[in-house]
């Protein structure tokens, strides 16, 4: 199964937005909190090319920031991307 991964701060809405978000989809993340550590914060815009939080990854697709979750929310295309992650048996 291929899970969620979200680099966050923690004091930062729109990460908690996006957490929030994809709780209500029964959707587990796994948060790398890059506030204060340079090189987990160094590594997140090596692997997005970008330097704002959140960064969120679906399995190997890169999503982006809230912004563009709750975009993918809105167009109806949110869950599936997220079908590897929660299996076909989620309620």
């Amino acid at each position: 199964m291929s899970e969620v991964i979200m680099y966050c701060t923690r004091f930062c809405p729109y990460c908690t937005s996006a957490e929030r978000l994809l709780g209500s989809k029964g959707v587990e993340i796994r948060k790398i909190p890059v506030g204060g550590d340079q090189s987990l914060w160094e590594e997140m815009e090596r692997l997005t090319g970008r330097n704002t939080v959140p960064q969120i990854f679906i399995g190997d697709y890169h999503v982006g920031g809230y912004d563009d979750l709750a975009a993918l929310e809105r167009d109806g295309e949110l869950d599936p991307l997220l079908e590897p992650v929660l299996g076909t048996n989620r309620a």
